[in-house]
C-alpha cells in the first residue's frame, strides 16, 4: 500500500481550539501542583495513585504544551522522587530483595513518559537522573522493543516486546539529542521495532498474546496518552525519527495508518475516540510502607475535560498536523522508501 500524497496534502491545518473547560482545568492543575498537598503526595510516592497525583497532572500539562506552567519546586520534587526509586528494573528475585516492586521500582513507559516532561520544565535530565537513559539501552530486547512486564525478560525462544513499553522510551531518547553510540543504536532499533509492526500489529508471541487483543483498540485515538499507545502516537514518533536522523521511512510501514487517518479526519480536526485510562484500579500508597491496597482510580477536572469521547482534541489535532507536515517533507526529499517491512516481529 502507498500513501495518497495528494489527499494528504489536501487536508487542512486548522488552528488549535481550546475549550473553556480545558482552560479552567489547566488553571486547576497548575494550582494543585503548587500546593502543599501535591508536595506531600510526591514525598509519599512520585507515581501513585492513578490518575490523580502530581505525576498525571504534570504529564497532561506537558501533552497540552503547558509544561512551562508546572511550578519549579514541583518538577524538582518529582525528579528527586524518581531518583529515590531503584535504579534498575528487577527481573530476578535476587535483583531487589525486600523491595516492593510496585512502589520501589519504575518501569520503561513511566520513565519514558516523565523524562520529556522534566526536560520541558528545564531540568537537565542527564545530569539530574544520569541512570535513566542508559536504563532504556540496558533493557532493550532483541527485536528493539521493551516490555514493562518483568517476566517477559525470563522467556526463552521468543521475544515478547510491547508497543506500550517501547513508544515512550523512544520519544524520550529522540528528545535527548545525538547521545552516545549506544543511545543512537537504541533509537535505530526501537524505530525498527515500530516499523516491523507497521504501527498496528500486536505481538505474535505466546507470553504477550494479550497484546494481540489490545491492538484492535490502537486505531481508536486516545487522549490523554499518559503511557498508552495508539497509531497516531506511533506515526508521530516514526516521522520525528526519520526527520531527526536522516533515515528513510518505509512507506509500507505507515501507509495503512496514514490513509486511514486522512479518510477519518478530512478536515484535519481529530476527535477523542477512546478513554484508555478508564475502568482501571490503582494502589494507594501508605505512610507506614504496609502493603498498598487497591482501589478504583479517580480523575481531575483537566483529565475529564480533555478525554471526553467524541470531542475535538487540541493536542491530537496538533500532532496530526505536525505528522502530516513531516510526511510531506520526507516525500519531497525522496525519503519515503517504497518496499515492504520486515516481518521479524510478526
Amino acid at each position: 500500500m502507498m500513501i495518497d500524497l495528494k489527499k494528504l496534502a489536501a487536508v487542512p491545518s486548522p488552528p488549535p481550539v481550546r475549550s473553556a473547560a480545558v482552560e479552567r482545568g489547566i488553571a486547576d492543575s497548575v494550582a494543585y501542583l503548587g500546593s502543599e498537598a501535591a508536595q506531600r503526595s510526591l514525598e509519599l510516592d512520585p507515581y501513585w495513585p492513578k490518575w490523580n497525583s502530581p505525576w498525571w497532572h504534570m504529564l497532561l500539562l506537558y501533552e497540552l504544551g503547558e509544561a512551562r506552567q508546572i511550578p519549579v519546586r514541583t518538577s524538582a520534587a518529582m525528579a528527586a522522587g524518581i531518583d529515590r526509586l531503584l535504579h534498575l528494573f528487577p527481573i530476578h528475585p535476587s535483583d531487589a530483595p525486600g523491595a516492593d516492586l510496585q512502589r520501589d521500582s519504575a518501569c520503561h513507559c513511566a520513565l519514558g513518559s516523565m523524562d520529556p516532561v522534566l526536560a520541558a520544565c528545564g531540568i537537565d535530565v542527564e545530569r539530574t537522573l544520569p541512570w535513566v537513559r542508559p536504563w532504556f539501552v540496558r533493557y532493550q530486547m532483541a527485536d528493539g522493543g521493551l516490555n514493562c512486564d518483568n517476566t517477559a525478560y525470563l522467556q526463552t525462544g521468543e521475544c515478547p516486546s510491547s508497543m506500550v513499553g517501547t513508544v515512550a522510551p523512544l520519544e524520550a531518547m529522540l528528545l535527548g539529542g545525538a547521545g552516545t553510540s549506544e543511545q543512537r543504536d537504541f533509537v535505530a532499533r526501537a524505530a525498527g521495532f515500530l516499523i516491523d509492526r507497521a504501527l498496528i500489529h500486536g505481538s505474535q508471541t505466546v507470553h504477550n498474546a494479550e497484546e494481540r487483543g489490545a491492538a484492535v483498540a490502537w486505531r481508536a485515538l486516545t487522549f490523554p496518552r499518559f503511557y498508552f499507545y495508539d497509531v497516531l502516537r506511533g506515526l508521530a514518533v516514526l516521522v520525528r525519527w526519520a526527520e531527526a536522523t536522516g533515515q528513510l521511512l518505509p512507506e509500507a510501514a505507515v501507509a495503512t495508518v496514514v490513509n486511514a487517518l486522512v479518510e477519518r479526519w478530512p478536515d484535519g480536526v481529530v476527535h477523542v475516540e477512546r478513554q484508555a485510562h478508564a475502568r482501571s484500579t490503582t494502589i494507594l500508597p501508605t505512610t507506614d510502607r504496609s502493603p498498598s491496597p487497591r482501589a478504583p482510580t479517580s480523575t481531575f477536572p483537566l483529565l475529564d475535560a480533555t478525554s471526553r469521547l467524541g470531542e475535538p482534541s487540541e493536542a491530537l489535532t496538533r500532532q496530526w498536523t505536525e505528522a502530516r507536515g513531516g510526511l510531506l517533507r520526507l516525500a519531497h526529499a525522496g525519503r519515503l522508501a517504497v518496499g515492504s517491512t520486515s516481518k521479524s516481529s510478526r
